[in-house]
């Protein structure tokens, strides 16, 4: 099985396109996208419509700024940019899109034998996935695949459970390769197309090959002047604009 993973777009048409063209030739049998379609970027429709629209099975689950951009939350827990950017989201949303959007499922999703896929944790779909502590939390109390792709940080992540311990790394670059081993267990974040935080601007997305059992992730450039001048235009708040060129 091959899957292209994507997770956090937040409404970024530019780094999304430029994702799909980089994989066009490319042939997978399902898409895996880890939520947060929706949020902070100015091109909420395209990003979605692009999604309904992927030439292959589609398997989704919800991020935190889908539901309340959806009305299933109401952001109280947000700050004041992203909720502002959430309610402008709401209120720019086609009535199709936005049902789309709220009716995305909560993860964890199985997808085969080896796969799973969440927004934050397969325990708690909100919860920030970081740090060896919490990965330990999930490999005891989690009975499932051997991998899990996860997103919500916005940060290209391996968090690996072995014989010896475990490893917890980010991935920096422009690419690389994690090798999935027997008796090792697995939760992977591709971090974010549309708004990454590693202070690397470039959009983030994984391949994962069954067959091959290895998981390839990339960084690929896309026109950020264009999003922020999406941004601007729309009127949402300067800074979601200027984190952009930033990766912040």
């Amino acid at each position: 099985m091959r899957y292209l993973i994507l997770s956090d777009v937040h409404g970024n048409w530019d780094a999304l396109s430029a994702v799909l063209r980089r994989v066009r030739r490319k042939r997978f049998d399902a898409f895996l996208v880890l939520g947060d379609l929706v949020g902070y970027g100015a091109a909420p429709n395209q990003v979605v419509e692009a999604v309904r629209g992927l030439p292959g099975p589609v398997r989704l689950v919800r991020g935190n700024h889908d539901k309340v951009v959806a009305g299933l939350e109401t952001g109280e827990n947000f700050n004041a940019t992203a909720h502002a950017a959430a309610l402008w989201t709401a209120s720019h949303l086609t009535a199709a899109n936005r049902r789309f959007v709220r009716e995305l499922p909560a993860g964890p999703m199985p997808i085969d034998e080896r796969v799973a896929i969440c927004h934050g944790s397969p325990l708690d779909e909100d919860q920030y996935l970081f740090s060896a502590l919490d990965a330990l939390e999930i490999f005891t109390h989690f009975h499932g695949p051997q991998i899990v792709f996860f997103g919500h940080t916005h940060l290209p992540s391996r968090l690996e459970r072995g014989p010896t311990g475990l490893q917890v790394a980010l991935l920096s670059g422009e690419s690389g390769v994690v090798r999935i081993e027997p008796g090792r267990r697995y939760l992977l974040n591709p971090g974010a197309v549309g708004q990454p935080r590693d202070r690397d601007p470039r959009a983030a997305f994984m391949i994962y090959d069954g067959d091959a059992g290895i998981v390839r992730w990339y960084r690929i450039p896309y026109p950020v002047e264009r999003a922020q001048e999406r941004i601007r235009k729309a009127g949402l708040p300067k800074s979601l604009a200027d984190r952009l060129a930033l990766g912040l």
